[in-house]
């Protein structure tokens, strides 16, 4: 969006001009602006501050080293590459968060090669780079390894395409490597044998996470390599590594804030049990725990001892039990963020309750998705405790199989800060179980109560109701994921109408149709995305949207046997770079 033409013309009577002069009643020269401006780190404010006028605009570009792009075909790498000259670290996203369940073919695009080549030839000082649901090739880790003498930190999450030749080549070839961060990357293409190609004399890692990586690697090379590395700050191993091996880690790494340990599934010797107990005690600055991969009540004892400092506690991968988990939190006075599985059931959140005031974040996942019984996992009544013992609960993520509306009421009462509330009712279109009521009130009090609402992920039996109060009252809301919920076209025309602030809207197996779909006209090229599957738009509604936003990419994806009317996953998002030009014949770009 252009700035205003007036107050540009106030704001540059007092700038220096382009030429490095200053302007008459200019109370500081350009050296000043770029000075101030190269402390401003929130890319959301630096790209607020680039449309003022155009002394900022061209002070911004020239101070700006750390780049976000929420979208790699947003824009292209030609276009950021003259604009920016001294771009230190990068952060690119590439498939929209729906490839995470399947709903993109596997050749949909993203990949980081083009971008890697024109980095190579404007940005030789890269430092940082940090790439999320990305196709990474070996080639292009090559590439990268061989390109930027700097080079310092390589984050991987959700990406594929790579295999051991390329970390191999990062390994090999990135002396100066202070961060390999390997997160949710599955690829059943990774050996092992590239942990061993780190040089005998490299020491400088501060980070290592390959916990998502299932290949076995050399533990001597890893022991090697952690003793060496005497900064190592975090350390997430995956579940191939045993107790007795973190034990002989932990010894090597005591200034360890983060660890994600190996699996717990070993027969300990008495001697091997208090060894590692001693270990985890002996880590005194441990402020972040995940992993503990099938942990038991015979184990959980062994980390009392590491507990009293920890801020994050991940059990998102360990099935643990009510008893189990309030033994654990009596020793986590500090707790901030806690990710668990529903099978600590109400009671086990009942603990959280009582043992976590100081807890922000809570995250409740389904141990069991496919459980069709419903004789386990948590309900409203866990829900309820957790906001009566955490009031200072401000995200949440709320796997369950049943809600009220009542306890979704005051479960927003006791907690009115939310900015995340992420509720997932596991079967679509659950209404209230005791009244038999749609959710409508549930959802519309978080609306209303939560003013400072960013993100919101609404479930259960839903009219057009809920999108009127979230149209009406979720006024700072930038994310909303929406599934099998609304009534008619309304529903979502109240959402683009009433949020002034929205930049992603994910929607799947809803009513809405065209009008609903062209509602949004006024809004799309505000927004970074929109992605509708299995809607009742059309090819035609697709083909007027193209039409009357050009500058919008609309891309519709076809399933298999579809027919030629319907459009099937439709995902449309803002670029200055025109249709991307890598589309697989499956998508269709408008």
């Amino acid at each position: 969006m252009d700035p205003d033409p007036k107050k540009s013309k106030v704001l540059t009577s007092n700038l220096p001009n382009s030429n490095g002069s200053s302007h008459p009643h200019s109370p500081f020269p350009d050296e000043v602006l770029e000075k101030v401006l190269s402390l401003i780190d929130s890319h959301k404010d630096r790209n607020s501050v680039s449309l003022v006028c155009k002394d900022w605009y061209n002070a911004e570009r020239w101070t700006r080293s750390n780049l976000f792009i929420g979208n790699c075909y947003s824009v292209s790498p030609e276009i950021v590459a003259r604009r920016f000259t001294k771009i230190k670290s990068v952060t690119l996203k590439g498939k929209p968060r729906f490839s995470d369940f399947n709903m993109l073919p596997r050749d949909w695009g993203a990949n980081v090669h083009s971008w890697m080549v024109t980095f190579a030839k404007a940005y030789p000082f890269l430092e940082e780079l940090r790439l999320k649901r990305m196709r990474v090739s070996d080639q292009s880790m090559e590439l990268l390894a061989k390109s930027f003498p700097h080079f310092r930190a390589l984050s991987l999450s959700s990406c594929d395409g790579f295999t051991d030749d390329g970390l191999k080549a990062i390994t090999t070839h990135c002396g100066n490597l202070t961060e390999l961060d390997i997160q949710d990357s599955v690829t059943a293409d990774i050996g092992g044998g590239w942990l061993s190609c780190f040089p005998e004399n490299f020491s400088s890692l501060e980070i290592l996470n390959f916990s998502s990586l299932s290949s076995e690697v050399s533990f001597e090379a890893l022991e090697r390599l952690v003793s060496r590395c005497r900064s190592l700050r975090v350390l997430k191993v995956n579940d191939i590594i045993t107790l007795d091996q973190l034990q002989r880690l932990l010894v090597h790494a005591p200034l360890l804030t983060e660890l994600g340990t190996g699996s717990f599934l070993q027969e300990l010797t008495p001697r091997q049990y208090e060894d590692i107990e001693s270990a985890f005690g002996n880590c005194k600055n441990l402020r972040v725990l995940s992993g503990l991969w099938d942990a038991t009540s015979f184990y959980i004892p062994v980390l009392y001892g590491a507990c009293s400092g920890l801020t994050f506690l991940n059990m998102s991968d360990t099935v643990l039990q009510s008893g189990e988990l309030a033994k654990l939190l009596a020793h986590c006075p500090n707790l901030r963020r806690l990710w668990v599985t529903d099978s600590v059931g109400d009671k086990g959140l009942e603990a959280v309750g009582s043992s976590c005031p100081l807890l922000e974040e809570l995250r409740v996942f389904p141990a069991d998705p496919y459980d069709l019984d419903h004789r386990h996992g948590v309900t409203e009544l866990g829900f309820l405790a957790v906001s009566r013992g955490c009031r200072k609960l401000r995200y949440v993520l709320y796997f369950c199989r049943r809600m009220t509306n009542a306890a979704v009421v005051t479960i927003v009462q006791n907690c009115p800060d939310f900015t995340h509330f992420r509720l997932c009712i596991m079967n679509p279109r659950q209404p209230d179980y005791l009244t038999n009521e749609p959710m409508d009130e549930a959802f519309g009090a978080v609306a209303k109560t939560c003013t400072k609402l960013q993100r919101l992920s609404v479930s259960g039996l839903l009219t057009d109701t809920t999108f009127e109060y979230i149209g009406k009252y979720a006024k700072n809301l930038e994310t909303l994921s929406v599934a099998f919920a609304g009534s008619s076209d309304r529903g979502m025309q109240c959402v683009l109408e009433g949020c002034p602030k929205l930049r992603k809207l994910e929607i799947r197996d809803c009513p809405f149709g065209n009008a609903a779909l062209l509602s949004g006209l006024k809004k799309y090229e505000m927004m970074r995305s929109l992605w509708m599957s299995a809607c009742n738009l059309t090819m035609k509604g697709c083909r007027l949207l193209a039409r009357e936003m050009p500058r919008l990419n609309v891309e519709v994806i076809k399933d298999e046997g579809s027919d030629e009317i319907q459009a099937d996953k439709v995902y449309v998002y803002r670029s200055v770079a025109g249709p991307r030009q890598d589309a697989p014949p499956i998508v269709l770009t408008l």
